[in-house]
């Protein structure tokens, strides 16, 4: 339609030129907003970044809800809900109710991001054309840690019949897309053109090459199991590449909530579906660990923690039985600052601690690091504590007694819901420990980090096995979706569930299942995720 439109307009003008050479000088309002002050302004290609990198990437309301909060965040541990949803059979448990992240990602961040790179290749706008471009990976990436296989090559294409990409073909497109973009960013750090656009880095173009390098070395940590080859290259080129990575909170990728309340603690405030996980409780309280104030609030009511009184902090365990909501909502909330968007005006995509414990596993892997395992581990777990407001982390750095707790879910009698604590690590690294070892103790230091950043934590979980959290206690896997053993946990998403490919995209969505190895269930690994050992 809108070549049809430009067309017209075009022959419009060609046939009354002859006869009114001035009209357009004559008729042209001089204050109206023309498309070429647009294009020297950078509106047309610019003005679609400011919700692109904005805290859009988690949804605020009801879109957190389901595409986070109820899915990675509960499969992971990271929070729990006191609310029997559908009967309390429902994602927590693993039975599928909602997986609405592949219509947001590809109706709100792809389809935009894709119109405004084809908009700035053919402007020869190359920086937002390479600035769109990372949009698409970074929300690509996200997608695929929870399907697998995903439309990416082939987004965009009017075929009926649009076609998946293998994980392995996606990889080496996003690495090879990276190359462009880095090479593009270094060749033009004093550009000014993305400053009124851009509310994470404020145009600061030497800032987003790091974010750059440090989502290469994000992606390559992901397929060390499953190609450790080329894991270890694109770790190096991450590493040595000029532009550094993200190793101080100073250089935080934050993105901005636009005056939205934190989608989280509309969850737990408003609608009092979120609480403290119980991982969260064994761990945090287990290990001391300070950033628990800053995590949580603690309950009013004593007799939920008689075990450990002097920490009054209570986590809902995740697949937990539940029976009515108001069982558990006097459980730990989050910390009430996340429900004022004064106080908490923006979200982590990428942080500084996240780079360090990269590093400590890639050192802890003989590859190329400035730096020791130990030294990188320790520094993630301060940039953590600097990043949340806490002290005493070099104190927390040298607890080597301290384990996490056995849970007891204090309102129900009985073991209900109740666990043993699997994690028997401390937090002081041992240089004399097996590599086996460390890495447990970088992955569960990393999984207490990743507080409402949760899918790298996920991520890490599948691939690792670590931190050794605690199984769903009410297991409703089942042939409809998948059937997850009782001593094991969720691998993925199911592409045909919630979005509609497989009866709009059949074609497409049989090659996919292909291409993911196995069954489109939640039982099948994802391929980075072997399963098979850490080294």
């Amino acid at each position: 339609m809108k070549k049809i439109i430009f067309i017209t307009i075009a022959v419009f003008a060609l046939f009354f030129s002859g006869c009114t050479e001035n009209f357009e000088e004559i008729n042209t309002n001089p204050y109206q907003i023309s498309g070429e002050s647009l294009e020297q302004d950078f509106n047309h290609v610019g003005s679609f970044f400011i919700t692109l990198w904005s805290g859009h990437w988690f949804t605020a309301i009801i879109g957190h809800q389901t595409m986070h909060n109820l899915s990675n965040t509960t499969w992971v541990r990271q929070l729990g809900t006191p609310t029997p949803f559908v009967g309390g059979v429902n994602n927590t448990t693993y039975y599928m109710r909602w997986a609405p992240y592949w219509n947001r990602i590809y109706g709100s961040v792809m389809a935009p991001a894709h119109q405004v790179q084809q908009i700035a290749a053919e402007g020869g706008f190359d920086v937002f054309e390479s600035w769109a471009k990372l949009v698409k990976i970074t929300g690509a990436h996200r997608l695929s840690a929870y399907y697998g296989p995903i439309i990416y090559t082939d987004y965009g294409s009017s075929s009926p019949e649009v076609m998946y990409d293998t994980e392995e073909t996606l990889y080496d497109t996003w690495f090879a897309e990276l190359d462009e973009i880095a090479s593009v960013f270094s060749a033009n750090l004093d550009y000014a053109g993305l400053s009124k656009f851009d509310e994470v880095y404020g145009g600061d173009m030497s800032m987003w090459l790091k974010y750059v390098n440090s989502l290469r070395l994000r992606l390559a940590m992901r397929i060390v199991k499953v190609d450790p080859v080329l894991a270890e290259a694109e770790a190096v080129k991450a590493m040595t590449n000029a532009g550094g990575l993200i190793m101080t909170n100073a250089e935080n990728t934050m993105l901005s909530l636009q005056g939205n309340i934190f989608g989280p603690a509309t969850c737990c405030f408003a609608w009092d579906d979120t609480r403290m996980s119980a991982s969260m409780e064994s761990i945090l309280v287990g290990y001391e660990d300070n950033r628990i104030e800053s995590y949580f609030e603690p309950v009013a009511d004593a007799s939920l923690v008689t075990d450990h009184p002097d920490w009054p902090y209570k986590g809902v365990r995740v697949g937990a039985e539940l029976v009515a909501k108001s069982d558990h909502t006097v459980y730990s909330t989050i910390n009430t600052d996340f429900n004022d968007a004064g106080i908490v005006s923006k979200r982590a995509l990428y942080t500084a601690q996240e780079t360090h414990f990269i590093l400590a596993e890639a050192a802890l892997r003989g590859w190329a690091v400035a730096g020791t395992a130990q030294e990188h581990y320790e520094e993630g777990v301060r940039a953590s504590f600097a990043e949340w407001g806490a002290g005493g982390a070099d104190a927390y750095l040298l607890n080597n007694t301290g384990i996490p707790l056995d849970y007891d879910d204090a309102v129900y009698e009985g073991g209900i819901n109740d666990f043993v604590n699997r994690i028997q690590v401390t937090v002081a690294w041992d240089e004399g420990a097996t590599d086996e070892v460390k890495l447990e103790k970088i992955m569960t230091q990393k999984w207490i980090a990743a507080q409402h950043n949760s899918i790298e934590a996920w991520v890490d979980h599948r691939r690792t096995g670590y931190p050794k959290l605690p199984y769903v206690y009410q297991n409703d896997s089942n042939a409809d979706f998948g059937v997850i053993a009782d001593d094991d946990f969720l691998k993925r998403v199911p592409i045909f569930f919630g979005n509609g490919e497989k009866v709009n995209n059949p074609v497409g969505y049989a090659d996919a299942v292909t291409k993911l190895g196995g069954e489109d269930l939640i039982s099948t690994r994802l391929w980075w995720d072997t399963g098979g050992p850490n080294f």
